[in-house]
């Protein structure tokens, strides 16, 4: 199109020539008729001067002005002033039988721009260098593609948060509502919300947001009285958006119906209104409730940007419940741990005790120097069971294991062990440290099955604890003169080795056990802490 116009263009001189005589030819006409019909605009503008030189019917009009106006007029005048700079340079720059393309901001005669873009080249035109431009204006076009490409930032940004809303959610354990109502706040814009759980046909929120006295509102319940108006509330498990919940739809109604009592402040001052189920398969766990001042607000985007939040929530929900009762089955099976602890020392070294206190009047008058002897183990059974106690007490409150000095944790543990066993524990700590609380547990874990695993299997006469330690590091050694093994027998996985060095390397520390049969064994665990090097 831009080199037929380019041809006729050079036609012009003659055809202008030719009109201006009494009885111009058919031909001339139908020329002037074709720039005259053509939508996009013609602009010829002398190169030296800028001045317009000729210009169709569709480029004075694009531009408001008469024929007779634009004719004459500076080129460079109906271009915005933020255009000017750019356009003049592809001027400059512009060279004889090329031709370039620019779109730039037009001004009209009533001061209004649109957007126009430009094809331009040069001619001869009346014995002068000019410019023919073919303009057009494409103000719908860019606003299109400027419509488009919002479009577009705003789906990647939607798809970012999902994504961030996904790992966001994923990262805990532990039960957040207001942190899933406020994740949705990042892609969907509401004046009120609540997250609500599903208990015995009864929602219950769980977190509000909104005004003030609605989020530290007390939890609000919306009870269902038969399984079909929970079914209708459900919708099948798909998003219910509500344009106004003040008009006589029949979904608003029945929203007005349920939300009675303590529930109706979720209305108050809102018209629309949007509810999405949180469902994991088949089950139903909850909802989310989001309302908005403007009515009819809510879109079907929104609902499906709702959606995909809510199933990540009922994940979450999920995860929680099963964390907690992974805990709630950790504090059963360590009660466990403990009642049988408590059985297996306590409870054997009282009874123990108890039969040497009913005997020992009779054994008193009997033999003296045996029952002298009776009272010797009499005072170490109730010690051992002292110390067995402070232990199991230990066990129960976690903060002992890191509050209290390692040496001190030590001794305890040597203590219950002799109260057990009547084996002889020596006990020896060099140095102070304050160790990080993980690796304290760590090495108190491993020093505890140590001393079980020589109950079980050494058939020891006296065991040896040393700790030595400073600021950054820690060696403990525990030696018992047992029976010993054979070195080869450690990958077999006996005397809980293998649980051991699996607590030692969860720290960073090193665990190394030497043993032969005859010659007892020794366990060292050392630790030291990392140097910490500075950032550049």
């Amino acid at each position: 199109m831009f080199d037929e116009i380019h041809g006729l263009w050079q036609k012009v001189p003659s055809v202008k020539k030719n009109l201006d005589q009494a009885q111009p030819s058919s031909e001339d006409w139908q020329y002037h008729d074709i720039f005259d019909s053509v939508h996009d605009g013609i602009i010829v503008s002398d190169f030296d001067t800028g001045l317009v030189v000729e210009a169709n019917l569709a480029a004075c009009k694009m531009h408001g002005y008469a024929h007779e106006a634009f004719i004459g007029l500076p080129l460079i005048q109906i271009i915005h002033p933020d255009s000017q700079l750019e356009f003049n340079e592809f001027v400059r720059a512009f060279h004889s039988g090329g031709a370039f393309d620019i779109r730039t901001l037009h001004v009209r005669r009533d001061g209004t721009t649109f957007h126009a873009e430009w094809r331009v080249t040069q001619f001869e035109y009346q014995n002068r260098p000019c410019l023919l431009g073919i303009v057009r204006d494409v103000s719908k076009q860019m606003q299109a593609e400027q419509g488009l490409s919002q479009r577009a930032e705003t789906r990647l940004h939607e798809q970012a948060t999902l994504l961030e809303i996904s790992h966001t959610l994923a990262s805990t354990l532990e039960l957040q509502p207001g942190l899933i109502l406020d994740q949705l706040r990042e892609i969907i814009e509401y004046d009120q919300a609540g997250l609500f759980s599903l208990e015995n046909s009864t929602f219950i929120t769980l977190a509000m947001r909104g005004a003030n006295p609605l989020e530290q509102s007390t939890p609000i319940r919306i009870r269902f009285n038969d399984p079909e108006t929970l079914r209708t509330f459900f919708n099948e498990h798909r998003p219910t958006r509500i344009a106004n919940v003040w008009s006589d739809e029949p979904q608003a109604r029945f929203l007005r119906s349920l939300l009675e009592d303590g529930a109706f402040v979720l209305l108050e001052g809102m018209n629309s209104w949007m509810w999405v189920p949180l469902a994991v398969k088949s089950r139903v766990i909850g909802g989310m409730g989001v309302a908005h001042k403007k009515p009819d607000f809510f879109t079907p985007h929104h609902a499906d940007l709702a959606l995909s939040v809510a199933n990540q929530a009922a994940i979450t929900m999920i995860n929680a419940e099963l964390y907690g009762h992974a805990q709630e089955l950790a504090v059963l099976e360590e009660r466990q741990r403990l009642a049988r602890d408590l059985h297996d020392a306590v409870n054997q070294s009282l009874f123990s005790a108890g039969l040497i206190a009913e005997v020992l009047p009779r054994l008193w008058d009997r033999d003296p120097e045996e029952a002298r002897g009776s009272l010797e183990d009499l005072r170490r059974l109730t010690r051992g069971a002292m110390a067995e106690m402070r232990a199991l007490l230990a066990e129960l409150r976690p903060s002992t294991l890191t509050d209290a000095e390692l040496g001190d944790l030590l001794r305890l543990l040597g203590n219950s062990f002799t109260g057990r066993t009547d084996i002889p524990v020596k006990i020896m700590v060099e140095g102070q440290g304050m160790l990080p609380a993980e690796v304290q547990v760590a090495i108190y874990r491993v020093g505890q099955e140590a001393l079980n695993n020589v109950t079980k299997h050494a058939e020891a006469r006296s065991v040896e604890i040393v700790l030595k330690q400073d600021k950054s590091s820690i060696e403990l050694i525990i030696r018992d003169d047992g029976k010993g093994f054979a070195s080869e027998q450690i990958a077999s996985g006996h005397y809980g080795l293998s649980m051991m060095r699996e607590r030692a390397e969860a720290v960073g520390a090193q665990l190394s056990i030497t043993s032969q049969p005859g010659k007892g064994t020794e366990l060292t665990i050392r630790w030291r802490e990392l140097e910490k090097k500075e950032v550049s």
